[in-house]
């Protein structure tokens, strides 16, 4: 039997994807608080994330929502990871506000370092596991604004994507 490349291409990264996943939901969180939404968008769900990318772009004429969505269309699969903003408690002080109380009263859109940290932690463990298995990605702000108009991930209130391809050439850096 002879099984062409081709063939797996799809079954193989959205496997990757499922591996991602694991990786950013068992990345290390601040107090041991898991406030993340993981998820793997593809099929029809990826042609209305890159569209709904387009409509940014062009609503705001922000032109790398625009390019970003050629890339998001022409990948095979995105990996999501948002945060939820729940303060922690801490008092630290980053965010602006000398307690989360006040916080979370005056201004409950400012996010809790803690929360935006994890999320980078879990995207870094995501992306070394794509890198891992030599799948070309990329972090993205955009698509992660696009997932987040869309309602992809309710409860999250800041979402990053990497979508996730398998070509002769990184669509996602040559371009």
């Amino acid at each position: 039997m002879i099984i062409d490349e081709k063939a797996k291409r799809r079954t193989t990264l959205e496997a990757v994807a499922e591996k991602m996943m694991v990786a950013a939901r068992t990345a290390p969180k601040a107090r041991g608080t898991d406030n993340l939404h993981i998820a793997t968008v593809t099929g029809e769900d990826l042609a209305r994330l890159s569209a709904e990318m387009e409509r940014i772009g062009e609503k705001t004429g922000q032109a790398f929502f625009v390019r970003d969505a050629g890339c998001v269309a022409a990948s095979e699969a995105v990996v999501l990871i948002g945060t939820e903003n729940k303060p922690l408690g801490l008092d630290c002080g980053y965010c602006g506000f000398p307690t989360c109380t006040i916080k979370c009263s005056d201004s409950p859109d400012t996010p809790c370092i803690f929360n935006s940290n994890d999320l980078g932690i879990a995207v870094g463990s995501a992306v070394s596991v794509a890198a891992d298995n030599r799948v070309d990605n990329r972090v993205m702000f955009s698509a992660g604004v696009a997932a987040r108009s869309l309602g992809m991930m309710p409860g999250a209130c800041y979402i990053l994507a990497i979508p996730l391809s398998c070509s002769g050439k990184s669509r996602f850096f040559d371009r």
